[in-house]
C-alpha cells in the first residue's frame, strides 16, 4: 500500500489492521523517527519493554533471513502483541520481506526504517504494492505543513503567533522535524508557564530564543557563501560541525536558498518588478536579511543559481554514496559557491 504524504500522520496513528509491515523512509530523519515511534506505540505503549519490542539492524536480518519470521512469530512472555523494528533497511531485504509477506506468521507489527529510497528501489516497490505492507514517505515539511506544526505546538502550550512571527519561525525551521520540535520546545520553555488565556509570542521573543541557535547560524553561513565570503562561511561551518550538525541538512538548507534565488531571478528576467518577484517567495524573505537577498539576486541570475544547485546536489549525493568525509565534501561545496559569487561580482 502506498501512503501519500498528506495521509502519513493519520495512517501512523491508526494503521490498517491488515498491514503487517510498514516501511518508513525519506530524507527527513527527524520525521522518520517521529513516525516510527508513533507507529510502534499503536502496539506497545512502553517502547522500553524488552518482551514486546525487538530492535534489529537491517544488515543482521539480511545475513539471517529466517530471523525475520522467527521474530515476527515470537510470543511475548508477558502477553500482548509485539512490535519489531528494523533499522537501516535497504534493498538487500526485499527478497526476505517478499517471502514473509506472501505467508506472514505471528501477529507482530514490523516497522522498517530506511533512508531516502529511490522510486526504483525494490524494497520500496514491494511495500507500496503488497496487500500486507505499506510504505510511508517522510519528506521535509513544506511551508504549509511547517506552519501547521508551529501553530499546533504553540497552541498546545497556550501560545499564539501572528503572521510576522510565523514567517520568521517558518524561515528558520523546517529542515528536520525533530530539530523543529526541539527548537519550538525551547521557545515554549523561554516563554514560561502561561495561564489559561492564550499569550502571544512576539517577534523579539522568537528572535531572542531562536537567534542564538543553529537555524540563524545556518542562515548566516548560506548568506556568507552566496556573497563570496568564504572565510566567514568556513568559520560558521566549522562551528556547526563542532556542535555535531549533520552536513546533509546544511546542504539541503543551502539548496532551498538557491531555489528561492532562482525563482525570484527567473521572475525578474520575465519582466516582474522586484517587489512582485519577491512576493512569489513563500515564506517571504525575512525583513532583516532582505537587503542581502536582494543584493544576491544581482550576483546569482537563474543560470548561476542552477550551477549552485548542481554543486549542492552533487555534494549531497557524494556524502551518501562515496564514503568520503562528509564535512570535507560540504566545505568544498561551499567554497565553490563562494568562489562563484566572487567571480560573478567581478563580471558585473
Amino acid at each position: 500500500m502506498k501512503i501519500s504524504a498528506d495521509r502519513a500522520d493519520s495512517f501512523c496513528a491508526r494503521p490498517d489492521a491488515k498491514i503487517r509491515a510498514v516501511l518508513i523512509y525519506g530524507p527527513d530523519d527527524g520525521l522518520i523517527r517521529e513516525r516510527v515511534t508513533t507507529l510502534m506505540k499503536t502496539v506497545v505503549a512502553d517502547l522500553s519493554d524488552p518482551f514486546r519490542v525487538a530492535d534489529l539492524n537491517g544488515a543482521t536480518v539480511a545475513k539471517d533471513p529466517a530471523l525475520l519470521a522467527d521474530e515476527a512469530a515470537a510470543m511475548a512472555l508477558t502477553g500482548g502483541r509485539r512490535v519489531l523494528k528494523i533499522r537501516d533497511a535497504g534493498d538487500s531485504l526485499a527478497k526476505s520481506f517478499e517471502t514473509f509477506l506472501n505467508a506472514p506468521v505471528g501477529d507482530a507489527l514490523i516497522v522498517v526504517q530506511a533512508d531516502d529510497l529511490a522510486a526504483k528501489s525494490t524494497l520500496r516497490k514491494l511495500f507500496e504494492t503488497h496487500t500486507h505492507a505499506a510504505a510511508v514517505p517522510c519528506y521535509a515539511d513544506d511551508d504549509a505543513a511547517l506552519t501547521s506544526v508551529i501553530s499546533r505546538t504553540l497552541a498546545g502550550a497556550g501560545l499564539s503567533a501572528d503572521k510576522e512571527v510565523l514567517d520568521y519561525l517558518t524561515a528558520n525551521l523546517g529542515g528536520d522535524r525533530a530539530v523543529t520540535r526541539q527548537e519550538l520546545e525551547k521557545l515554549v520553555t523561554y516563554m514560561g508557564i502561561t495561564d489559561r488565556q492564550t499569550r502571544p509570542v512576539s517577534l523579539d521573543d522568537a528572535m531572542a530564543c531562536i537567534g542564538d541557535m543553529s537555524a540563524l547560524a545556518l542562515d548566516d553561513l548560506i548568506l556568507a557563501a552566496a556573497e563570496g565570503d568564504s572565510a566567514t562561511a568556513q568559520r560558521l561551518l566549522d562551528r556547526m560541525f563542532a556542535e555535531g550538525t549533520n552536513p546533509v541538512p546544511i546542504l539541503r538548507a543551502a539548496s532551498r536558498h538557491f531555489q528561492r534565488l532562482h525563482l525570484a531571478g527567473s521572475a525578474l528576467s520575465h519582466g516582474h518588478t522586484q517587489d512582485s518577484a519577491l512576493g512569489l517567495l513563500k515564506p517571504p524573505v525575512f525583513f532583516k536579511t532582505k537587503p542581502r537577498f536582494v543584493a544576491q539576486l544581482r550576483l546569482w541570475g537563474p543560470a548561476r543559481a542552477m550551477t549552485a544547485l548542481d554543486i549542492l546536489l552533487h555534494a549531497e549525493m557524494d556524502c551518501k554514496t562515496t564514503g568520503m568525509p562528509e564535512q570535507e565534501l560540504t566545505s568544498r561545496a561551499f567554497l565553490s559557491i563562494a568562489n562563484a559569487a566572487r567571480a560573478s561580482r567581478r563580471s558585473t
